[in-house]
Parts: C-alpha cells; structure tokens; sequence
C-alpha cells in the first residue's frame, strides 16, 4: 500500500520549473493588423482570452517546427505591420524564442503564421453566421404564425382552455429561444466585419 502512495505522489509532484513556465508573461510581436483583428474576432465567438487561444495555437511544438520549416525563406505578409504586446505564457514565448532561434526565422513570423491557421475557423463560422440569420428569420415567421394560432385558439376554445395554454407555453419558449439566437448573431457579427 506505501508503494502506491508512493508512486502517486511521485506522479502528481509539481516542480518550480512547472510553476514558473504557468506564469504569465507579455511580449510584443509585430504582426498584420488584419491576424491582430482575427484573433480578436475568434477569441471573441469562442468566448476565451486570446492568451489561451495563442498558447493553444503555438502549444505545438511539432506543429511550430514544421510551420518554421515551411515558412524559412518566406519574408511575411504584406500588409501593413502593427505592434502589439499580448500576454502569453513563459512556456509559450520560451518555445516560440527556441523555435525561431533554431530555424532562422523571426518570432513575429511563427506567430502570424500560428495565427493564419485560424482563417479556415473564421471562414467556416462566418458561413454559420449567415445559416443562423436564416435560421432566426424563418423562427420569427415561426412565431407569428404561433401568434396567429393563439388568437384563433382563443377565439374558437377561450383563454382557459388547455390547447391554449400549451400553445401560449410554446410561444413563450419560442420567444426565449429566440432571444438566445440573438445573442448568438450579436457575438458573430465582428465576423463580419473582418
């Protein structure tokens, strides 16, 4: 039984290297203005800090290197170059210093072109985008033919009979649910801006 314990504490041991490479850290990348407004943009829809989606995005350290590899001779985009400091974490930054080191190739290029891979993401949810505005519009024509039925309901069976109730239930979820898709919408319309 003290071998378990043991082997379990060895196992779930956090070291101070642990510790620090967690910490967070800033650092400035100059990068195109339209990578900066793309990461804005997802971390936007998706709902999380852009320090987690870049640390998710340059995590990698296979996928870096190959982006290094690929990217050696490659002199960047084109367009106009923005500074920007982000806050990252230390593992992060090291990883990317190392890789960039290795390769030859300036940090700033292996973040933009980490950031790049997201233009297939934005691409396809702008595409969502515009399906949930169909979808809502076709709701809202949903709703008023609800409408229309209710006033029938009420006029042929009255306000206390069951079927309208159920169908004024109905309606109000619809109304709610509704509401969450505009709140949806609302989230993705920087997309479109993009």
């Amino acid at each position: 039984m003290e071998t378990n314990h043991q082997t379990y504490n060895e196992k779930s041991r956090i070291t101070l290297n642990d510790l620090i490479c967690k910490q967070s850290v800033r650092a400035t990348f100059k990068l195109p203005t339209e990578l900066i407004e793309l990461l804005g943009v997802i971390s936007g829809q998706l709902g999380i800090k852009q320090k987690s989606l870049l640390d998710q995005l340059t995590q990698d350290r296979a996928e870096l290197k190959r982006l290094a590899e690929k990217t050696k001779d490659t002199k960047g985009g084109k367009d106009a170059l923005k500074q920007k400091t982000f806050v990252l974490s230390r593992s992060t930054l090291n990883t990317i210093n190392s890789i960039a080191k290795q390769y030859h190739v300036p940090r700033d290029l292996i973040v933009e072109v980490s950031i790049r891979r997201l233009v297939p993401l934005v691409e396809t949810e702008l595409q969502k985008h515009h399906q949930r505005k169909i979808i809502r519009k076709d709701m809202r024509e949903y709703l008023l033919a609800g409408e229309k039925l209710k006033q029938k309901t009420r006029e042929l069976l009255g306000t206390d009979d069951e079927i309208f109730t159920m169908i004024e239930k109905q309606l109000t979820q619809t109304e709610k649910k509704i509401a969450e898709i505009d709140a949806l919408i609302e989230r993705g319309m920087a997309m479109e801006d993009w």
